[in-house]
This record gives structure tokens, C-alpha cells and sequence, in this order.
């Protein structure tokens, strides 16, 4: 039964307790955008006010000092850059975005077996939004996350519809990150066989996000301004589009906006600097605010890979990086107590980082 559109909590029911989703929301005929997916006005993105990332993606068939330069100068100045040739294959990338429409297309009693009250694995989440109990207005998305642990969980507890396809993108993706964490630590003065390099990476999570078309894109957002938390994310968009970075005022650009567009390439993954990298490069690296803007013509997929610390790790900045400073910008903290500061907030920009700023 569809919902009463102007019953906030009609709506809250259908869409999220009874994991409709927003793909059930518009599968029932929905003509308006109802009131609690309205952003304020300050929160929209305003194609009007935004320009086009005009940088080729870095090809990383040579990954030789001149690439090396373009990653770190990449990381320094948007935080987000594109890459070719990175060795995940061509036909996994399609194969990901034709799996992701099947398995958000799929009757509601398969997805909904994954919604947090009653998934068979606290390693894996059906829902939609991001917080949706603690957001003021909701984000016009559905999604399917799974943290890896290790192949026998997957196999046992991931939804077999999806989970070759993503183990398969996460094992080859895994290695273009390690990769790029190498290059970057490098450049800070660690050295590329440091193994803290891989309690950096240690944990490892896979999302399938749905973005489906909306009646009214100019009000809403699919998620709302946000910095990764982690290390490193590998992004796999289709050809629709609508991935924005907010433009800081540091950021030097001739033309005057509020956002970058991040156009889709064919066959590009989007690689972007999270907060712990900042954190560790003392501020060097940039973990840009970024947001999703849907489309009323297309349904987008995409489909991430948040790779971060260990819970255990302990973070802060390099000690060489704070020597050449001249100063810390940011304290010591457990990597576990940054994530349950994130998961018990809305999103919110980057105003997370202010609990590892000091100052």
C-alpha cells in the first residue's frame, strides 16, 4: 500500500521501517517529492553554481616519478582525481553496474532480509538514507554496504546475487589502493614496505548505492555533503552522473563556483583522499566535503570501496610531517572512537574532523 505523501511519518514508515526504499517510493506512482526528502536551501546543489573537473584521469599504466607527481598534486589541491588503466578489468566494472540495477530491482522480501533488525550478519545492511532517525530531511537513495572480514563470511552471508561480482572488484581494487596509499605515505616520508601501510588499510568496505530518478532533483540531494572517514575510497560510477565537491576557499580555481562536477569516464574508477589521510599528511592531503545530486530522466548506480585504519589503530599525524611543520594540526585519537562519532551524527560536512583538530 503506498504511503500518504504528506504524511511525514506515512512515508518514514513505508520507505525505511518497511525497507521500500526510495525505489519502492517511486515504483508507486510518485508525482511530488514528499516533504521530509526536501533539503534546505543551503544544502541543494545548484548546477547553475557548479563547473566541470576538465582534469584527464591519471593513467596508471607507467607508474613512474611524473605519475607519482600528478597522484600527490592531485591529493594536495581537489582530493578527488580519476584514473585509467588501473587494473581492475572492463568488463568488472559493467558487469558491477548491471548487477547493482538487477539486485535493487529484486522483490522487497529479498532485500529486506538485510534491514539492520534482521540481517543475518551485523557485517551487512539493506536501507536507505544515511541516518535516517537523525536526519532533519532524508537523502534520496537506497543501498546494500558490507564490511569484509574475509572470504568465508562474504560467501556465507552476502547476498549471493552480488557477492562474486564484488569480492572480485574488491581483491583487484585492494591492490590499485595499496598502490596509491604507497605513493602518497611516500611522498610524506614513510617508506612504501612501512607495514603500518596495511593496519592503514585493514578494513575494507563494499557498498551498492541506487540513486533513483526523482520528480523534483532541484530540492533534493542522494546524499548530502559528507567527507569519507577513512583512507583512501575507490568509486565506480555509471554514465549518469551527479557526483559534486564542494570548492574550499583555499582551492584555487579561475572560475567562481561552489561545486565541481565529477563527469563520469568510461572506464575510469574516482579515487578520493578520506579523513584519515588528511589527518596523517597534517592537513597536506585534502578529504573534500562531496555530495550526490540526482537526475528526474536516469536511475544512477554506484558502487564504492571505503578502505581505513584498523579500530585499533592509533592516528595523528606523521612525526616527520610535524617536524617540517613546525606544528600538529591534529591530536592522537583511536581510529574506533572517530567511527562511532560519525556513526552517531547525521552528516554534516566535515565537521567531524574537528574532533581530531587541535585548537
Amino acid at each position: 500500500m503506498a504511503p500518504n505523501l504528506d504524511d511525514a511519518n506515512s512515508v518514514f514508515e513505508f520507505v525505511v521501517k518497511q525497507g521500500n526504499g526510495i525505489k519502492g517510493l517511486v515504483d508507486s506512482g510518485l508525482s511530488k517529492v514528499p516533504g521530509v526528502y526536501v533539503q534546505p536551501p543551503n544544502e541543494r546543489i545548484d548546477k547553475e553554481n557548479a563547473i566541470k573537473l576538465e582534469l584527464p584521469p591519471i593513467d596508471l599504466s607507467k607508474l613512474d616519478d611524473e605519475v607519482g607527481e600528478q597522484i600527490v598534486r592531485a591529493a594536495e589541491t581537489l582530493g578527488f582525481f580519476q584514473v585509467i588503466n588501473h587494473g581492475v578489468p572492463l568488463h568488472l566494472l559493467e558487469s558491477l553496474k548491471d548487477t547493482a540495477h538487477k539486485f535493487f530491482s529484486l522483490p522487497l522480501e529479498r532485500k529486506a532480509v538485510y534491514l539492520p533488525p534482521v540481517t543475518p550478519s551485523p557485517t551487512v545492511k539493506y536501507g536507505t538514507s544515511y541516518l535516517p532517525e537523525k536526519e532533519k530531511a532524508l537523502g534520496w537513495k537506497d543501498y546494500i554496504l558490507m564490511q569484509y572480514t574475509d572470504d568465508d563470511e562474504a560467501l556465507r552471508y552476502w547476498p549471493q546475487e552480488i557477492r562474486e561480482v564484488l569480492l572480485e572488484y574488491l581483491r583487484s581494487s585492494i591492490v590499485l589502493v595499496k598502490k596509491l596509499v604507497q605513493i602518497l605515505l611516500e611522498n610524506l616520508g614513510a617508506k612504501r614496505d612501512d607495514p603500518m601501510i596495511d593496519v592503514l588499510i585493514g578494513t575494507k568496505t563494499v557498498a551498492m548505492i541506487f540513486y533513483p530518478t526523482c520528480p523534483n532533483p532541484d530540492v533534493t540531494v542522494g546524499i548530502g555533503r559528507h567527507s569519507d572517514i577513512g583512507m583512501l575510497t575507490v568509486l565506480l560510477q555509471d554514465d549518469v552522473g551527479g557526483l559534486y565537491v564542494k570548492i574550499e576557499e583555499a582551492m584555487d580555481y579561475e572560475k567562481k563556483a561552489e561545486w565541481i562536477e565529477i563527469p563520469p569516464v568510461p572506464g575510469a574508477l574516482v579515487i578520493n583522499v578520506a579523513d584519515m589521510l588528511q589527518v596523517l599528511s597534517n592537513g597536506k592531503y585534502r578529504s573534500a566535503e562531496h555530495a550526490v545530486r540526482n537526475t528526474n530522466t536516469n536511475s544512477r548506480v554506484s558502487v564504492p570501496i571505503f578502505t581505513m585504519p584498523l579500530e585499533t589503530a592509533k592516528m595523528a599525524p606523521l612525526p616527520q610531517v610535524v617536524e617540517k611543520d613546525g606544528i600538529a594540526r591534529y591530536k592522537e585519537f583511536m581510529f574506533g572512537d572517530y567511527m562511532n562519532n560519525i556513526y552517531e551524527n547525521a552528516l554534516d560536512g566535515k565537521r567531524l574532523l574537528n574532533f581530531a583538530k587541535i585548537g
